[in-house]
């Protein structure tokens, strides 16, 4: 909020704290009003790159007793402004809470510089963040003198101490018109320094290493650039360059030892004017200042190597002023206006993307180096690295880089430089030529520079002065003034400041100047504006532990408290380090707990924002600071949230709709609105900053996020509904609809917006887009019957269309067929009616629709009925099949036969294309039949009689034959069913078909003869004499002969087949197939005056007829035509029959041969058995007694008799033959032994042994004759052997 001229605050515009450059100076004179209101529309169109925020509220008490600023610097956490007064007061940010105020001069304060710049990071501890962020700092009613400081006994307020963190461990050195110089340490009051120089002093720098050199450079009116160094604390000294008696014996008593140590003082540059402006460089490496005459970069004493020590406090390098009109007499009135870029803190630019993870990675790798390893390439880095300087001077911008020195040849030896200065200037239409030797080219502005940094590597930020147009011509040396004065300036014409960003490659400016709306701006001059930059700080996870409770929140001016930055681009950073509320995993080097201090979740973003810190301040990226005497004006990149309210504002609703689309979290940015807030829901600033801060990855729980998405939900329905407003406002309803399927999401909106389509007949816009998916609640079914009931009555096509893509479930399906039947039942649209020249399309449209109500409402029935009347077959088919619905159409099956048949077909089309068309109905009626559900009889019963249905009642009857059984569209099986199931459909079909045999014979032979002859070969119920008739009547001969065959009349078939057909071949054929003596005989006479029938006996009869008889039979006086070709073929024909004969019998014989071999080698072989060796039992009982007192064993063991089970024994030991077998024994193939005894009742109870088996001497003395005579009887006695026959009997 901006502060007007008496102090009161100002309403702000929609888009932040600025306004447009052109046309918003009511004080100005404006030649066309109208061209200025045109102007200043299109501007608006136009995105700014920055918002503005007003902290003057936050400086209340800087501005006590009606003071006013005349110096500012920004750095780290500080903010340090110093007052016309000569006050100091010292900031603490983001709180703006007051560390220190004291008054180190009687005038206005010049310039200030602080030592170390940066400052150090801040590392306090949460008691004592706590303590300076919360606890109220008392303002004295006077601010401390320099002399309340010296002076201890000196009665003043007192404040309270400034902790001692390294952040606050800084010296702030401060000049002023009074002539003084102080530098005064900010945590210790008494460490303070006051030098007087004698002439008004407009610029200082502290050296960076000041608590080590205490050293600092300063200038002023006098045009001496003067280094001081040394310096006793507390107490007031005069400089030895003022020339008096005083001062020039204090430094030469002083530097032999004599006199007190006051410092010294050493004059760099002299001569060339006032200097307005000096600045240390963020290496120390080198100082800048501008005089009269120009720009001089300076080498100094800091970070020398020990090759450079004679480079300290020399040259580098002059840049000439411009040598333009009124820079003779304006450049000592001029500020200029010096800024050393930190490369690493610029902002992005929009194309860029962040290499932050890269950068996390190069330090990590840097920390596993040692320290003196480090501290060595450190060194060498910075001794490469270019610094870049930008200078703003009057109206010219000069982009400076400055980089370290090298070698150069001369003509007679090798020069060293200090270093090198590469200018870059722009839009300036001359050239000159600088003492460098570089080409210089200036950028010169339509006003003066009262502020230049960078902005992005590409971008130009500069804060413009701007007088009116006629004051330009006539400037002079007094209408501005060279140094700040107090109260009322002379000037009271001056503009308001414009902040202005140039692309510093196209040279011209992104955007249009924003104006910024400062108080008392008529009466300021360039001099009193002035601006801070916080540069974004990017620090490696190496250095967490050293940061504090405020840089782990965000980092200092990456800015601090850039929170979102950190939670999002370096989460590693922000939850690395022990000032996190966890750990970010075991690979972290920071899990140690050794941090000094640490951030716990008590601390909330309420605590500075209670405290006076601006929201926009806790923003994420570069801090940008615009100092008036009496306003402070925050800049910063617009966030998501700022840019989705200015698109707003703009009425852009679509982009803030995609952008909220895209980036929900913006919504959760916003002001929160009175209708989207709940009472528990939590508030931003309840959350801890860890909690606040972070990305949704690391937060501990997922109500902040449901939380967001709900409200981005909220925000996109209201964004919606307002895109929608004006769509229709602007009567783009094609867009509208489009929209309006893209942004609403409840049934009330859907429910409002379809009702104000429909007011104005919209139909065809909205449609398409209305949710197809209920919702939840549920759409009310009224919004899509008022639709399809538009479309009933005015549109057909699109009504297909609907019902096509809508669920039935959506409205009542009950009050759609009535609107469909009651439009029927007016009769202006009939199956005659013509629409868009095709006959009753709107017909076919509503029927079919009809039809799939119809069956939505259970109803398959009177859907069918609309099918049948569409003769739409494939759905008509479809519901048959599916709801088995032919037996409610079995009344009319003529009409579902030629569903896919038309009247002109049904005169001319060929048999194949009225079968092809009726295939799908004939099989479903084969199908129903073998259910039994439509029975053939009903069908044939319907067709037989029916003019023009004798083709479809063959076709029924051929695939009730074949089995042809009709299967789904959706049936796996269509394409291959299985075998079993074809055989048996096409078995039962036979059967069905037999029962109308004598129909089906008529009909197989009026359109298909082969299945004619097949059915009369496979079916024995036909009528024999109808069958005959028929063929008869049509001279089916072959099926004729056969039906003479099949009721005995071969004579007469025969007959038929050698008069009418005249084939010899099927004659024999047909003789041979009755194989009857007396045909045969018939066939001869038949023959014998057939020249023709003789020869081809001859040659065909083969070997079924005796050829003699058939030789002798021949007529002796009949010639024959080939006789002796077919002679000689019957001939051959025996011949070869008798060879084929012999063959088989010298075949038969050699196998038989064979098989004798087999058996005689068989029989040759021996038995192998064996034989128990132990001594025989005493007991042992004759040869005829034992076998009836043994049972035949069980198992039948090797050396044992398989008969009576008893072993075989040999000879004992001493040779006493008288222990051996007595028994004769019989072995077989099988190994089955037995004795002969057990052998013979075996099987039969006649054991009466062959003749000389009782007395065994007989052929035991080695004589053959017995042997072979013995085994002669024993063959002719016993046959195989009985245990394997026995077997084969039980099998």
């Amino acid at each position: 909020m901006a502060l007007g001229v008496d102090g009161e605050e100002k309403s702000h515009d929609p888009v932040g704290l600025f306004r447009k450059a052109q046309g918003i100076d009511d004080m100005a004179a404006r030649s066309d009003e109208n061209e200025e209101e045109e102007e200043e529309d299109d501007e608006e169109d136009d995105e700014p790159r920055l918002k503005y925020a007003s902290l003057t509220k936050s400086q209340g008490p800087v501005y006590r007793n009606g003071d006013a600023t005349s110096a500012f610097l920004v750095a780290g956490d500080k903010m340090i402004i110093g007052t016309h007064n000569g006050n100091i007061h010292v900031l603490l940010l983001p709180s703006f809470q007051s560390l220190r105020s004291y008054r180190p001069h009687s005038a206005s304060i010049t310039g200030v510089s602080i030592s170390p710049f940066p400052p150090p990071l801040p590392t306090a501890t949460p008691e004592v963040l706590n303590r300076v962020a919360v606890e109220p700092r008392s303002h004295p009613a006077r601010v401390p003198t320099f002399q309340d400081a010296a002076s201890p006994s000196a009665k003043s307020p007192r404040q309270m101490p400034v902790p001692a963190t390294p952040s606050n461990s800084i010296h702030i050195a401060t000049s002023s018109i009074d002539g003084n110089v102080c530098i005064s340490s900010l945590i210790d009051s008494k460490d303070v320094l006051l030098r007087n120089f004698g002439r008004p002093v407009q610029a200082v720098a502290i050296s960076p290493e000041y608590r080590n050199d205490r050293s600092y450079i300063s200038g002023g009116l006098a045009g001496n650039l003067v280094l001081t160094v040394g310096g006793r604390p507390g107490i007031s000294s005069t400089s030895n360059t003022t020339g008096s008696a005083a001062a020039t014996a204090s430094g030469w008593l002083g530097t032999i030892g004599l006199g007190t140590n006051n410092g010294t003082d050493t004059v760099l540059h002299s001569g060339e004017g006032s200097i307005g402006a000096i600045k240390w460089s963020l290496s120390g490496k080198y100082i800048v200042w501008v005089n009269e005459q120009g720009i001089k970069i300076m080498r100094s004493n800091l970070n020398l190597q020990s090759s450079e020590t004679d480079f300290a406090w020399k040259r580098i390098s002059h840049i000439d002023r411009p040598n333009l009109s009124g820079w003779e007499e304006m450049a000592g009135l001029w500020k200029a206006r010096l800024e050393w870029i930190d490369e690493d803190g610029l902002e992005l630019d929009d194309e860029e993307n962040t290499e932050s993870d890269i950068a996390e990675v190069k330090n990590g790798v840097a920390a596993s180096i040692a320290s003196t390893d480090v501290q060595s390439i450190r060194q060498a880095a910075d001794s490469k690295r270019v610094e870049k300087l930008i200078v703003g001077w009057g109206g010219t911008i000069w982009i400076i880089n400055v980089q370290p020195g090298g070698t150069s040849v001369g003509k007679e030896s090798v020069e060293r430089k200090v270093g090198l200065v590469e200018v870059v200037t722009m839009y300036a239409p001359e050239t000159i030529t600088s003492s460098s030797l570089l080409t210089v080219r200036r950028l010169r502005t339509d006003c003066i520079i009262s502020g230049v940094s960078l902005y992005t590597p590409k971008l130009l930020l500069v804060l413009a002065y701007l007088t009116p147009e006629e004051d330009q011509k006539n400037r002079d040396s007094n209408s501005q003034q060279g140094t700040p004065r107090r109260g009322v300036h002379r000037r009271q014409n001056a503009l308001q400041p414009e902040m202005r960003i140039i692309d510093i490659a196209t040279k011209e400016e992104v955007c249009v100047a924003d104006t910024l709306k400062v108080s008392r701006f008529q009466s300021l001059s360039a001099t009193d504006y002035h601006l801070g930059v916080l540069p974004l700080i990017k620090t490696s996870t190496k250095v967490v532990t050293q940061r504090g409770a405020l840089e782990v929140i965000g980092g200092i001016g990456g800015g601090l408290w850039d929170v979102t930055r950190d939670a999002t681009m370096y989460p590693t950073r922000l939850f690395g380090s022990a000032a996190s509320v966890r750990s970010s995993g075991s690979n972290s080097d920071l899990q140690s707990g050794k941090a000094a201090s640490g951030l716990t979740t008590d601390i909330n973003v309420a605590t500075f924002r209670g405290q006076g810190a601006h929201p926009d301040i806790m923003t994420r990226g570069m801090k940008i600071f615009i100092q008036s005497p009496y306003d402070c004006v925050l800049a910063t990149k617009p966030t998501i949230a700022d840019h989705l309210s200015w698109l707003e504002v703009h009425e852009r609703f679509e982009e803030a709709w995609n952008l909220i689309n895209v980036h929900p979290e913006a919504a959760s940015l916003l002001p929160e609105r009175a209708t989207d807030s709940s009472p528990g829901t939590p508030t931003k600033a309840q959350a801890s900053l860890v909690e606040f801060f972070a990305d949704d990855s690391s937060q501990t729980t997922s109500s902040q996020t449901r939380n967001s998405n709900s409200q981005a939900e909220k925000e996109k329905r209201r964004l919606g509904e307002r895109w929608l407003q004006q769509l229709v406002k602007n009567r783009d309803w094609t867009r509208a609809g489009q929209v309006a399927g893209q942004v609403l999401g409840t049934s009330s909106s859907w429910e409002h917006w379809v009702s104000v389509f429909a007011e104005v007949n919209k139909f065809q816009e909205i449609t398409p887009y209305i949710p197809t998916v209920q919702l939840q609640p549920p759409l009310p079914s009224q919004v899509y019957e008022v639709i399809l009931g538009h479309y009933i009555s005015n549109d057909r096509p699109r009504l297909d269309e609907v019902l096509e893509s809508w669920s039935p479930e959506l409205f009542d399906v009950h009050r759609i067929i009535a609107r469909i039947e009651g439009k029927l039942k007016v009769g202006d649209v009939r199956e005659d009616t013509f629409e868009d020249g095709t006959a009753g399309r709107d017909w076919h449209i509503l029927m079919k629709n009809l039809a799939k109500l119809y069956l939505a409402d259970g109803r398959a029935k009177d859907a069918l009925r609309c099918y049948i009347k569409l003769q739409d077959a494939d759905a008509a088919m479809t519901l048959i099949s599916d709801y088995r619905l032919v037996e409610a159409i079995s009344d009319d099956l003529p009409g579902l036969i030629l569903l896919r048949i038309s009247k002109e077909q049904q005169k001319s089309a060929p048999l194949t294309e009225l079968e092809e068309a009726s295939i799908e109905p004939i099989r479903l009626l084969v199908d129903e039949a073998h259910h039994g559900t439509v029975r053939p009889e009903t069908v044939i019963s319907q067709l037989e009689h029916r003019s023009g249905m004798l083709p479809y009642l063959f076709f029924y009857l051929r695939a009730l034959w074949n089995g042809d059984t009709y299967t789904a569209p959706t049936s796996p099986s269509l394409d291959h069913p299985s075998p079993k199931s074809v055989n048996l459909a096409a078995t039962e079909g036979k059967s069905l078909v037999n029962d109308h045999a004598d129909l089906a014979v008529s009909l197989f032979a009026e359109y298909d003869r082969s299945l004619f002859f097949t059915f009369l070969k496979s079916s024995q119920s036909y009528t024999l004499e109808k069958a005959s008739t028929i063929c008869d009547s049509r001279q089916y001969i072959p099926e004729l002969v056969y039906l003479l065959a099949k009721e005995g009349r071969t004579k007469q078939a025969l007959s038929i087949i050698i008069d009418k057909i005249a084939d010899v071949s099927q004659a024999i054929a047909f003789a041979k197939e009755q194989d009857d003596p007396d045909l045969w005989d018939d066939l001869l006479d038949y023959s014998m005056n057939k020249p023709s029938f003789i020869r081809g006996l001859l040659e065909e009869v083969g070997t079924s007829i005796n050829p003699i008889t058939l030789v002798r039979r021949i007529p002796e006086s009949l010639e024959i035509e080939g006789l002796r070709q077919g002679l000689s073929r019957m001939i051959r024909e025996y011949e070869l029959q008798d060879s084929i004969s012999e063959g088989v019998a010298r075949v038969l014989r050699g196998e038989v041969a064979m098989g004798m071999n087999t058996l005689r080698t068989g029989q040759k072989r021996g038995v192998k058995f064996e034989i128990v060796h132990q001594a025989r039992p005493a007991s042992r009982h004759s040869n005829k007694n034992h076998i009836h007192l043994k049972e035949r064993p069980k198992v039948i063991k090797p050396g044992h008799c398989a008969g009576c089970g008893d072993a075989f024994f040999e000879d004992d030991s001493n040779g006493n033959r008288d222990a051996a077998e007595k028994q004769t024994l019989v072995g077989y193939p099988c190994a089955h032994i037995f004795h002969l005894s057990c052998l013979l009742t075996y099987t039969t109870e006649n054991n009466d042994l062959p003749d000389g088996e009782e007395g065994t001497t007989s052929y035991r003395d080695g004589s053959i004759g017995p042997k072979i005579r013995h085994a002669s009887r024993l063959k002719d006695k016993i046959g195989g052997c009985p245990v394997n026959v026995h077997k084969e009997d039980k099998m």
